[in-house]
């Protein structure tokens, strides 16, 4: 796996993917970084660098010529859709390039064509626009695993930096239905997930995992809400009887800084925002997003479209770079 390329996706073509994608390409040599091919529009990509002020030449080529033409060119496997989008615009138009690109992309690693997938930031508004009848990246890549390996993924959400890595137990729903949503099973599924996910593809032997409460103190004991107490405990219990090194629930409050995050590998949050929020305060620029639980790696940068800026040459691909990076590490680890 180590010797093929990566597949990265081109993302929602009007927002920075295409700037950033360049951008790497162009630090390639100076940033030490992995053979990697884009699978979008040629043209598209073209236009976008003069603007930039990058010279990129395009390679229009197939998976397994990419490592052999990256050094010279940035290689492009075109999807074949025809895209609208113009800098700082999404359209739902392009909906149909934007979804064709990440299916070849895990067509090409189950097709052994490809080592991992990187994902550049998608507009889920335009996409929905268009009928796309999935919440997010995530679960749309655990739907074309379902199809191409069989079974049954259950995707996990990690964002890993330098110094933490962290993993929401509950995503993107509102706040006052996390109570709800937090179950014993659903705290043991995700830590069995991510403890199996460290193992194979980050080379820990033995992980070590924390889990926040969801409460202030992680509750005192059934005084400041139960859900700690009733959920996250049993939980926990279980998990170490079946011998995962866990711990929890933990005061989130004190989780976070230097001396306590040296003691675990990884901190399971009940909430979304428990999660993101230390890991982007330590790590804005250099955070990576990591999906867990699939049967490929897959990394993105821990950013969005950023249409704002798309095409001003002030995007920052410092998150993509480190989502090549650790997509290579991660391929190799699962090698070992």
């Amino acid at each position: 796996m180590t010797s093929l390329p990566i597949a990265m996706t081109m993302g929602e073509p009007g927002g920075i993917g295409p700037d950033i994608t360049l951008m790497t390409w162009a630090a390639r040599a100076e940033r030490r970084l992995p053979p990697f091919y884009v699978i979008a529009d040629p043209a598209m990509l073209a236009g976008r660098a003069s603007p930039l002020g990058l010279s990129v030449p395009i390679a229009v080529t197939t998976p397994d010529m990419a490592a052999e033409l990256f050094d010279e060119a940035l290689p492009v496997v075109d999807p074949g859709v025809m895209l609208v989008a113009k800098p700082g615009i999404a359209d739902s138009a392009d909906a149909s390039a934007v979804i064709r690109s990440i299916e070849m992309a895990v067509e090409h690693v189950h097709a052994g064509l490809a080592a991992a997938v990187v994902t550049n930031p998608i507009q889920k508004s335009s996409l929905y626009a268009a009928g796309f009848g999935y919440p997010g990246h995530t679960e749309y890549l655990g739907s074309l695993a379902d199809q191409l390996w069989g079974g049954t993924a259950r995707p996990i959400m990690m964002i890993a930096g330098p110094e933490l890595r962290t993993v929401p137990i509950t995503i993107h729903v509102p706040v006052r239905q996390v109570s709800a949503l937090l179950t014993i099973d659903l705290v043991i599924e995700t830590a069995r997930i991510v403890e199996e996910g460290m193992r194979r593809q980050f080379g820990l032997a033995r992980p070590r995992l924390v889990i926040a409460g969801l409460n202030p103190h992680a509750g005192e004991d059934g005084s400041i809400g139960t859900e700690d107490r009733d959920v996250i405990a049993p939980a926990v219990a279980r998990l170490r009887a079946d011998g995962i090194d866990v711990r929890g629930p933990l005061a989130a409050d004190t989780l976070f800084h230097a001396a306590a995050r040296a003691t675990y590998d990884v901190a399971l949050c009940p909430t979304h925002d428990q999660a993101l929020i230390p890991a982007k305060t330590l790590a804005f620029d250099d955070g990576v997003n990591v999906t867990l639980g699939l049967p490929f790696v897959r990394t993105s940068p821990d950013h969005g479209t950023a249409l704002g800026i798309a095409g001003t040459g002030q995007a920052n691909p410092a998150s993509l770079i480190h989502a090549l990076r650790l997509a290579r590490q991660m391929s190799a680890a699962g090698e070992g």
